[in-house]
């Protein structure tokens, strides 16, 4: 029981430092101090672990890879800009390193609206 329980206690550890790195990552790509989003792979390195150890470990834990929680945690930095600020839509795009097309798609597959109509729809409220 004792390596049980000291498994699932570093399972928790890479859960929290993973969602910890994230958050921390995607502020610094909108922010300007990182110019792109890393790879998974560079992600498990900066957390010591394997790629293969970090992406087996949040799918046991959370049911989802974890590129879902990558991608998610986008789409809410992406919604937080298209709410708080008035810049073009291509600029919210660069600024989470996407061309417009791209990131148009990207949001619509996530949110199922354009993040034009995203913003129309706050904006109406």
């Amino acid at each position: 029981m004792p390596d049980q329980d000291k498994n699932i206690k570093r399972s928790k550890e890479i859960l929290t430092s993973y969602f910890a790195f994230l958050d921390q990552h995607i502020d610094d790509v909108v922010q300007g101090k990182v110019s792109e989003f890393m790879e998974l792979n560079q992600i498990a390195r900066e957390l010591a672990v394997s790629h293969q150890h970090l992406s087996d470990t949040i799918q046991q834990e959370t049911g989802h890879h974890p590129c879902h929680f990558y991608d998610e945690k986008i789409i809410d930095q992406a919604k937080k800009l298209l709410k708080e600020t008035k810049v073009p839509i291509a600029r919210v795009a660069a600024q989470l390193t996407y061309d417009p097309s791209n990131f148009s798609k990207f949001f619509k597959k996530w949110t199922g609206q354009t993040p034009g109509h995203f913003r129309k729809s706050i904006s109406d409220q």
